[in-house]
């Protein structure tokens, strides 16, 4: 291989490296940017995780505390009640006076402000004792709901009441029923605690706007909610399937929406056995509300490193653009002739070279056509060099105005001589081209007072032991030849002679 063909495949080389580190650039970068993506959708799928997982510990630890409080005090008050229903039924107690029956009665009784006072009742609800007074009034509840429930069901146990007025609070009514030794309904010994202490509890907890809390009596029914929403107090839960959910298992959480406000939350409760069961609530965007914040600003930095690295890559890929077109530019200065803008002597070696191992592998002709100007010495000294350049440019432009195939390689082969370079065509083909080129330079020539081409033809389809400077050699004998012979004509190179074309 010569040194112009070497030449080629260095340039043709370097050109497909480049491109393909425009690509890897480009590559990276994507890849560089989704990695970073993946790691922060990890990190921020973690933290969403997190402060789920810790919203819910928290509100287990809430609603585990608020739950040992107010069944605390239930069973505390339900202790009061049992003791006085016990000592009810004891014998000495008829044999007492009514002083001292109370005192024995009452003995122990839970006392605070928010719990009201024991009553008993007899078996056809009339009110008989009172632990807040010596000498109660008449009063008849035989057709209140903890009075019926404790008649008609012996094992009822610890009934307790929906919130209603008791003494002028709003309240519930906790009661017990009385039964003789014999099983026989004796009455009922009944309590109530105060809305204030539901009310002073709630206080002492940090809840935000959204936050809900509510008690829940064991049949569904709603005692007490914060916020506070009177048209729910009291109404049975039992139909949404958050309570449903509730009182299938004993612990855990779901997450539902309000049923009057409509905000999605986090739903926990502790102990669904307990006589009231304590449901609180967080809603989703409080519990997000941190991680949110985090993730607009873990988005902000990635956007901030993609627009980074988009930056640098554009950067780097215009720096090798812009090197890549300095480098075509320099190639171009360096194969194109600066007069004609035709290839010039080394572009062409290095096209010849490659359309003749073309042409042996796929055995196929190849023509070249050597042409020279007529006179263009004399020319040039009668008109001088500027003129003479301008002929020169004359002819390349009926040269390349002829040859138009994509294949074709039209070069200045050095001084006022041209070569033309034409694969797969045979010698007659090559001969019409070489003869239209002669009759364009010839017209334009007239009009000019100036110079005619001389042409030399040679075409073949060579083998393997050939070489292309065997082509070139036959096409300029035949362009001497046409010099001979009276210039300003054609001539076909053939093996061992030269053959006129008129």
């Amino acid at each position: 291989m010569d040194t112009h063909a070497l030449f080629d495949r260095i340039s043709k080389e370097l050109h497909r490296r480049r491109r393909m580190s425009a690509r890897v650039m480009v590559m990276f970068s994507l890849i560089t940017v989704l990695g970073f993506s993946a790691v922060c959708g990890s990190v921020l799928l973690d933290m969403r995780r997190g402060a789920e997982e810790l919203a819910r510990q928290t509100l287990e630890n809430l609603a585990a505390s608020m739950d040992a409080d107010i069944n605390r005090h239930v069973e505390l008050y339900d202790a009061s009640l049992r003791a006085v229903a016990s000592n009810l039924v004891l014998p000495e107690l008829s044999q007492v006076d009514a002083r001292l029956a109370r005192l024995i009665l009452f003995d122990h009784p839970v006392t605070g402000p928010h719990f009201g006072a024991i009553r008993v009742y007899d078996e056809h609800g009339n009110l008989t004792r009172d632990s807040a007074l010596t000498n109660p009034p008449k009063e008849n509840r035989a057709s209140e709901p903890f009075f019926t429930v404790q008649r008609d069901e012996p094992y009822a146990g610890l009934y307790i009441s929906k919130p209603q007025q008791v003494d002028g609070h709003y309240s519930v009514i906790l009661s017990r029923r009385v039964t003789g030794s014999d099983g026989t309904f004796l009455g009922v010994v009944a309590g109530s605690i105060k809305f204030g202490y539901f009310q002073d509890l709630f206080k002492r907890l940090r809840l935000r706007p959204q936050d809900m809390i509510a008690v829940i009596a064991h049949d569904g029914t709603l005692i007490v909610r914060t916020p506070f929403e009177p048209e729910l107090i009291g109404k049975n839960m039992l139909f949404t399937s958050g309570v449903q959910k509730m009182f299938s298992r004993r612990n855990g959480w779901f997450a539902g929406t309000g049923t009057l406000d409509g905000v999605q939350r986090m739903f926990v409760w502790s102990d669904s056995t307990k006589p009231l069961v304590v449901l609180v609530a967080k809603s989703w965007n409080d519990i997000y509300a941190m991680w949110r914040k985090e993730a607009i600003w873990i988005g902000i930095v990635l956007l901030v490193l993609a627009g980074f690295v988009a930056a640098v890559t554009v950067f780097f890929i215009r720096e090798i653009e812009r090197r890549a077109a300095a480098e075509r530019r320099l190639e171009e200065l360096a194969t194109t002739d600066p007069l004609t803008g035709l290839t010039n002597r080394r572009k062409f070696d290095a096209a010849i070279d490659t359309e003749w191992r073309r042409a042996i592998r796929q055995n196929t002709p190849i023509a070249l056509l050597m042409i020279d100007a007529d006179h263009f010495k004399a020319y040039n000294d009668s008109f001088g060099h500027q003129a003479g350049d301008q002929m020169l440019v004359g002819i390349a432009v009926c040269i390349a105005d002829t040859v138009h195939r994509a294949g074709d390689c039209v070069a200045r082969f050095g001084g006022e001589e041209f070569a033309v370079l034409l694969p797969g065509l045979t010698a007659p083909a090559a001969e019409a081209i070489a003869e239209t080129i002669r009759r364009k330079v010839e017209e334009w020539s007239d009009i000019e007072g100036g110079v005619t081409v001389s042409i030399g033809v040679a075409s073949t389809t060579p083998m393997a032991a050939h070489q292309w400077h065997d082509l070139v050699e036959a096409a300029d004998r035949a362009l001497y030849a046409a010099k001979e012979l009276g210039r300003n004509r054609c001539v076909v190179a053939v093996r061992g002679e030269v053959t006129l074309v008129a």
